[in-house]
């Protein structure tokens, strides 16, 4: 055996490198290992080392993904006049002779991503020169720098989509995209792009541009008005300034998320920018400083000289007015960035927002005033703030609000008006705020009586989430009115300590409930009367047995985790709550490894998943141990520990069961001579007739 293994080392290095025309070669080419679906042979993955010569001559799609090619000769493609799209992304591909297109005229889509085309590029470039009706072009991971690229697009006039991702280009000029006037598409990102010098002006159809994941400082005196769609993501870009023009832009989203941008965009003044994208940058508003102190007097002067005039110009340094028409904009990302408040009229700018996002900033306050009426505002996530105070002026309605997120604050009330007009809010998060809701109970005066939130009367509204509020019960029905489906009261440790009546009010719509680190008890709640129930959360909690209540529930997910089970119920797999569950978490409670019979039997209910089996354990002698893969010696032991424990019942019961007869025995005939006498004296004497 041992005298084989050269042999076939040899053999499998024959056969991955591609030598010769033997064996090796045959089933590389093999037409065998490639399937057929219509007009599409899909060989990937084959280890194929050259284009199989012998498919269908029909074919339109050859998929040669995932092989060992290395050069496509200039007969490779002959056999197949009519091919108009082949791929051979992540292949060994060093070279394409000139004239291994001339017999696929027809091709429009080509990939060519994650090969090795820097070695022979001047060649590939020939290559690609013979294809007049080239549409998509994909040469990403190739290790191309902005001199190759130059020479690789050079002959290509007809490329509609152009994709250079995962390469080494660092700095583009006009150069390097010289005659591509049908370009629609180019996708530059993962590259070391740090300058760009109009390297797209004579792109005039382009339409979709993607410079993400580079190192992009700035952009200034942007100007590519038939631009649509821009992502600028994930650079290092400061500032983004577009081009002072009355021109009408065709820009309908622009990502500038994940920068470090200071300020706002400076955006064309005429657009038909739809989504703004700013995320995790470093902005803020400066015209007025968080000390008190107001900038928005202080000036500067230009001094613009132009040859024998002289002009001077004063601006105010923090003007805040926004020049840009964003009439049209529909989502606006702001979060993650330093926004301590939002300059007067900023929002009134904005009629057609419908999605606002200003989580994770510094706000302390958010005013909706008249200016600002957001009339088809759905979603505002305003969490992870510093928020005290909301603040609603007249007529700010939010009429089609539908989603609002007030998470993570710092705020103890909210505006009754808040909810007044709000006639399709489905969703309010109000987690880990200091807030307890209305009604509370009777003080001794009104002025005594702390501050609450009201959604009594809230009828369109179906999910509620209120962790970490530090509620202090639910005492007067403050649901009513309410058909809640989801609510979240994790992480209250009061929450259940009232009258629990306020469960009567969402019998017949609760789906989801979580009571995840409330101190819950198997007294406190009865589950019963909430036949919607589909989904409950009790981890967290110090239950020592399973609440009673749940067995004419119909649930579907149950968490028990992170509770002081000992063990569940021996028929437990036998009950309705089990027959109708579809996911039961149980990780993370002292079971007994000798008790684990239930666990045996929920192993055993085919709909029943336990997405969090491995972590099971169960304690056994001062060990932890997997439920899942006992040790055979422990199933001994424990057999054992059971059959002594029977025998040591029948021991103790024995010489108890002896003693009482005895004791009876001793007793009897002690008192046998007197109770015959007792019998005979009352049963004795004759009786009259």
């Amino acid at each position: 055996m041992e005298a084989l293994l050269p042999g076939l080392s040899l053999l499998l290095v024959l056969l991955e490198a591609g030598w010769g025309n033997g064996v090796g070669a045959a089933w590389a080419v093999s037409p065998g290992s490639c399937k057929h679906v219509q007009s599409t042979a899909d060989c990937t993955g084959r280890w194929l080392s050259s284009v199989p010569g012998n498919l269908q001559g029909d074919i339109e799609e050859l998929l040669l993904n995932d092989n060992t090619i290395q050069v496509l000769g200039h007969a490779s493609l002959l056999p197949y006049p009519q091919l108009k799209h082949l791929s051979m992304s992540k292949n060994r591909l060093k070279l394409i002779e000139p004239g291994a297109f001339l017999g696929s005229q027809g091709l429009h889509v080509l990939s060519l991503a994650d090969n090795l085309l820097f070695t022979n590029y001047s060649q590939t470039a020939a290559a690609l020169s013979a294809l007049p009706a080239l549409r998509t072009l994909d040469l990403s991971g190739n290790c191309l720098t902005e001199d190759m690229l130059s020479v690789l697009l050079l002959n290509l006039p007809s490329l509609e989509s152009l994709s250079v991702a995962r390469n080494i280009i660092m700095r583009l000029d006009s150069s390097v995209f010289t005659n591509l006037t049908q370009l629609l598409e180019l996708n530059l990102e993962k590259n070391y792009i740090f300058e760009i010098d109009q390297a797209f002006e004579g792109l005039q159809k382009l339409q979709r541009l993607n410079i993400a994941y580079n190192y992009m400082p700035c952009i200034v005196d942007f100007g590519l008005t038939q631009l649509k769609v821009l992502n600028v993501s994930h650079n290092i870009i400061e500032w983004f300034l577009a081009f002072e023009s009355d021109d009408l832009f065709e820009l309908e989203v622009l990502d500038l998320s994940h920068n470090r941008l200071l300020f706002f965009p400076v955006l064309p003044r005429q657009s038909k920018l739809h989504s703004l994208l700013l995320k995790d940058n470093e902005m803020s508003f400066y015209q007025r400083l968080p000390n008190g102190t107001s900038l928005a007097d202080v000036t500067v002067q230009f001094l613009i000289i132009d040859g024998n005039s002289t002009n001077i110009t004063t601006v105010n340094l923090w003007d805040e007015v926004c020049y840009s028409n964003l009439s049209s904009l529909r989502l606006l990302d702001m979060s993650q960035n330093q926004f301590w408040y939002l300059p007067e009229g900023f929002l009134a700018k904005m009629p057609s927002l419908t999605h606002l996002k200003l989580n994770q900033n510094c706000l302390e306050t958010f005013h909706l005033s008249e200016e600002d009426p957001l009339a088809v505002l759905t979603d505002l996530d305003l969490s992870q703030n510093q928020l005290v105070e909301l603040q609603v002026g007249a007529g700010a309605i939010l009429p089609s609000l539908q989603l609002f997120n007030l998470s993570t604050n710092r705020l103890r009330v909210l505006p009754a008006e808040v909810f007044t007009y709000t006639r399709k809010i489905t969703t309010v998060d109000l987690s880990r705020n200091r807030l307890d809701l209305c009604p509370q109970q009777a003080v001794a005066s009104e002025a005594e009586s702390p501050p609450c939130v009201d959604i009594r009367g809230i009828e369109t509204l179906s999910r509620l989430y209120l962790a970490g509020c530090g509620l202090r019960g639910l005492d007067g029905q403050p649901f009513r009115g309410t058909s809640l489906t989801h609510l979240d009261l994790s992480d209250n440790q009061q929450a259940l300590s009232g009258d629990p009546g306020w469960l009567q009010d969402l019998a017949a719509t609760l789906r989801v409930l979580s009571l995840r680190n409330t101190s819950f008890s198997s007294s406190v709640v009865d589950f019963s009367a909430l036949q919607s129930l589909v989904a409950l959360d009790l981890s967290g909690n110090s239950l020592t047995a399973l609440p009673g209540t749940l067995s004419a529930v119909k649930l579907r997910s149950l968490d028990l985790r992170d509770n002081c089970l000992p063990a569940l119920p021996t028929d437990v797999a036998r009950t309705p709550l089990v027959r109708s569950l579809q996911e039961l978490y149980l990780s993370r409670n002292p079971y007994n490894c000798c008790t684990l019979g239930w666990w045996e039997s929920l192993q055993r209910v085919e709909q029943l998943r336990v997405p969090d089996g491995r972590e099971v354990t169960c304690s056994y002698d001062s060990r932890t141990l997997s439920a899942r893969a006992l040790p055979e010696t422990v199933l001994r032991a424990c057999r054992w520990k059971v059959a002594n424990l029977a025998l040591l019942y029948l021991v103790l019961a024995l010489p108890t069961c002896l003693t009482l007869l005895v004791a009876f025995a001793v007793v009897f005939l002690m008192l046998k001579q007197k109770l015959l006498k007792m019998l005979k004296s009352r049963c004795g004497a004759s009786s009259p007739y």
